[in-house]
């Protein structure tokens, strides 16, 4: 099956990085390799250092990558294993950085990945298929209580109570195998009423449930901060999130990093000696365009922001 990936501010996020030829750039989330591919087009005999967790992103990647002149280096890992990745990559440093937190096209359409409410599959949703905990386990092993909370706190979903309880009165009978068992479950928990506008009534539910396998929340505001400490100075970190809940997070990790003083606010000042790391470059975050949103309405949620290493003066 041909799997199309269409990149998300593509030209935007070329124009904030400022990829400068021989510099040395990581894409955090390679996923369908179309923003590593546009990167690498103006590294000239620079450092593109990929990482993904997906065997299938990986070799996808590799092949749209061979033939440039710059190296490129793939390192198989979460994006949160700053360390690992600096020294599988054998870098020290990095000029420019981009994490695309979104899920990629060609691993929703795959309906065997379990990603997508809209295609039958078994419910998996590992972005590493090599971990441990799937869908299923979420799913068929949670209790009520636990399903409503990621359901209220990653979906943001209303009905996420009343949802929880369906899935586990269903489970009861037997156990839920595929996404559209899933969904199923979940339009009979939400009144008919609800379910008239808006997305589609299971997109909440998947969105949370990915959240938690992959444990993505979790993992981000430590990575942000490790990625800012290994940028060159004046290098950039570009962020694309996808809901409500990364956007916050990204947006309070780089004011932590623009402001740090934890003095009270009376005090004429500062001596906790916390300094600054980055500048905020985009005060609000960049949306996509309403071409963009014609091409590819999956790009409708997306948000991108973006913070620059300040420089310090040498002592």
């Amino acid at each position: 099956m041909e799997m199309v990936h269409k990149s998300v501010m593509l030209a935007e996020v070329l124009d904030f990085l400022r990829v400068s030829p021989g510099g040395v750039y990581i894409d955090a989330t390679l996923g369908g390799g179309g923003h590593s591919l546009e990167i690498a087009k103006r590294l000239g005999d620079g450092l593109l250092v990929g990482v993904d967790q997906d065997d299938f992103a990986i070799n996808r990647a590799l092949a749209a990558l061979s033939g440039f002149g710059c190296a490129v280096r793939v390192v198989k890992t979460n994006f949160s294993k700053i360390e690992y990745i600096m020294d599988s990559a054998n870098i020290s440093h990095a000029d420019g950085v981009l994490m695309d937190l979104g899920v990629s096209s060609f691993q929703l359409d795959d309906g065997s990945r379990g990603f997508s409410y809209m295609s039958d599959g078994a419910l998996d949703m590992r972005m590493n298929r090599d971990d441990s905990k799937t869908a299923y386990d979420v799913v068929n092993g949670y209790s009520v209580g636990e399903l409503k909370s990621i359901f209220l706190n990653y979906g943001e979903e209303r009905w996420g109570g009343r949802i929880a309880q369906f899935i586990v009165d269903a489970r009861a009978k037997e156990p839920i195998n595929t996404s559209f068992q899933l969904v199923s479950v979940i339009k009979a928990a939400i009144p008919k009423a609800a379910r008239r506008d808006g997305p589609h009534p299971a997109k909440r539910v998947f969105q949370a449930i990915r959240i938690e396998v992959n444990n993505e929340l979790g993992i981000l505001e430590d990575a942000i901060e490790n990625y800012v400490n290994i940028l060159a100075p004046n290098g950039r970190i570009c962020i694309i999130t996808f809901h409500s809940l990364e956007d916050r997070i990204v947006k309070n990790t780089f004011r932590r990093l623009q402001n740090p003083c934890i003095c009270p606010r009376e005090m004429p000042i500062c001596t906790c000696g916390k300094i600054p790391m980055v500048e905020i470059v985009t005060k609000k975050p960049v949306v996509p365009s309403d071409g963009e949103l014609h091409e590819n309405p999956r790009a409708r949620s997306a948000k991108l922001r973006v913070a620059q290493k300040i420089e310090r003066e040498a002592v």
